[in-house]
């Protein structure tokens, strides 16, 4: 039986706030959303939480609310931050907040597994009433649809896609190199950073802990196949085998060469490297992208192809490790209506199109407007549709918030230590307590 989302008769002023990536503020009309007979001289507020407050996320997220504002000129729009790459901070924050009782009216959350552990939790609401209003199961993939989707009822709508495993690269240190092609294995790109090192230059950029794992599930997935890292998500993976050995032997072998002050470095300064001409290679999700030519380091939008290139990581052509960004309708939400309004913008058409060429996203929906992408986006809107589909581990799509956390610790000790057997022992002992 489908939950309804009621309409009603609420104030014509609202504020809504989200804690995303910059603060704005701005007038909306949730009438103009058709949902609701406009009242009189009432405020409200909205609260959405997320964590966009790097790269093209910022630029991204402006220039949707400048549509949301257009579409709604009586709803006031303000938008709070709680900053840290891929939710680090944020996500703690809001479970600590959702545990308390104090929700915001939505919040950001990734599809997959992350995104059904607020689901089990009772977090959230059922959005299928409002997804079969809007016929939003006629354009959102059907790859997708069931990682919103718990007991045949969607929870959230997705604004993007981005892709994880992607190489991004120096052409001109690469020419320097003598380097004339995307390395196709692990063991090609070992002997391409070689190359790199012997020229002085950084031959891969890393930042904090989380890109670490970030590059850890790139490594997976080339070394294991799709089928290979697939497996390892399912009960009784077998996180003990030899393929998994050799992974870990490639992951360890790549952190030899990346940079010393990569604990103390953000998602953005280990771009930066690459387009400054410091680093050859940097292995991020297509988020880079939009911080390249959107939010460039030195104020000058970087041209692609020239400034920097891109590739699959190794081993994984064919393969879209994907994300998606999701927003949510929390229980208890203190400002349904405008909340509502906030979630038909983020499914909406002009609302993809808006954002994501500027956050370095492709959109959810599969109507979009191709001719708005730029070089990159037009790449990746062609392989989406070409490649096989994988989930990211780093981005909340194949293992729950828990999973994710046990293997934050073991990698953080593994990263102290470099111990690869007793990374491996602990990675297998997350497997067997959180494994579905």
């Amino acid at each position: 039986m489908t939950t309804q989302i009621p309409q009603s008769s609420g104030p014509s002023r609202r504020t809504v706030l989200i804690a995303s990536g910059l603060t704005v503020a701005a007038s909306w009309s949730l009438a103009a959303c058709g949902d609701d007979e406009a009242g009189e001289g009432e405020e409200t507020q909205v609260k959405v939480f997320s964590w966009w407050t790097g790269g093209g996320e910022a630029a991204g997220l402006k220039a949707m609310v400048a549509d949301f504002e257009k579409r709604n000129p009586d709803i006031s729009f303000k938008n709070e931050a709680v900053a840290g790459g891929a939710g680090t901070a944020a996500k703690p924050q809001l479970e600590a907040n959702l545990k308390a009782g104090n929700p915001p009216d939505s919040f950001q959350g990734h599809a997959g597994a992350e995104l059904l552990d607020y689901v089990k939790a009772g977090y959230i609401e059922d959005l299928t009433s409002l997804y079969d209003q809007q016929g939003w199961t006629k354009v959102f993939p059907a790859t997708l649809l069931p990682l919103i989707t718990q007991g045949g009822k969607i929870y959230s709508v997705p604004v993007n896609i981005h892709r994880a495993n992607m190489l991004w690269s120096s052409p001109a240190l690469l020419s320097e190199a003598g380097i004339t092609s995307a390395p196709r294995t692990w063991d090609e790109f070992l002997g391409f950073l070689d190359k790199v090192k012997s020229k002085g230059k950084i031959p891969l950029s890393l930042g904090e802990q989380w890109t670490a794992k970030h590059l850890l599930e790139t490594v997976l997935l080339g070394e294991l196949g799709r089928d290979g890292y697939e497996a390892l998500w399912k009960s009784g993976g077998d996180w003990g085998g030899a393929k998994v050995t050799g992974a870990l032997t490639a992951f360890g072998e790549v952190l030899a060469y990346t940079n010393s002050d990569a604990p103390s470095l953000t998602w953005q300064d280990a771009s930066k490297l690459v387009v400054d001409g410091k680093a050859a290679y940097n292995i991020m999700g297509d988020w880079a992208e939009g911080y390249y030519h959107t939010d460039p380091p030195d104020g000058l939008a970087k041209k692609p192809k020239t400034d920097y290139d891109w590739a699959a990581a190794p081993g994984t052509d064919g393969l879209y490790q994907f994300l998606s960004d999701s927003f949510t309708l929390c229980k208890g939400a203190p400002h349904r209506d405008a909340a509502i309004a906030w979630l038909k913008e983020c499914g909406s058409k002009a609302g993809q199109d808006a954002f994501n060429p500027k956050k370095g996203s492709i959109p959810a929906r599969s109507d979009a407007d191709a001719s708005l992408y730029g070089t990159y986006l037009q790449w990746a809107l062609g392989e989406w549709k070409k490649d096989q589909i994988v989930g990211s581990l780093t981005h909340g799509v194949v293992a729950s918030n828990a999973w994710n956390t046990a293997i934050d610790s073991t990698l953080g000790v593994y990263l102290k230590d470099k111990k690869a057997a007793r990374f491996q022992d602990a990675l297998g002992e997350a497997a067997g307590k959180y494994a579905a």
